[in-house]
């Protein structure tokens, strides 16, 4: 049995999360856990999110418990983009390109 979750939009660039990300693939719940709360990353906070709600999911609706539970894998992919403008000489104008990701979470069963 398979739970999947979703975060939209996360105001992070895709390719920063997927390091953290790698870092989780064929883990246990417990030991992803214990990793995202002692990583000095950025997106490891709304990862450990992420996860917990999976767990709270899988537990409240599949009625899977916490210890069966592993992370079968983790999908990073690019959301929309925000673009900023700033002045330069001349009347140029520089362009800034804010990325936003998309992750997606699947949980397994062992």
């Amino acid at each position: 049995m398979e739970v999947s979750v979703i975060l939209k939009k996360l105001n992070i660039a895709p390719r920063k999360v997927r390091v953290v990300a790698k870092a989780l693939k064929g883990l246990s719940v417990e030991k992803a856990e214990k990793i995202l709360m002692v990583l000095n990353k950025r997106s490891a906070k709304p990862l450990l999110k992420l996860l917990k709600h999976a767990i709270d999911v899988a537990e409240k609706q599949k009625n899977l418990k916490k210890e069966e539970l592993y992370i079968k894998n983790i999908i990073v992919n690019e959301g929309p983009k925000f673009k900023r403008y700033y002045p330069m000489s001349r009347g140029h104008v520089g362009t800034i390109v804010k990325r936003t990701s998309h992750v997606q979470l699947i949980l397994g069963q062992k």
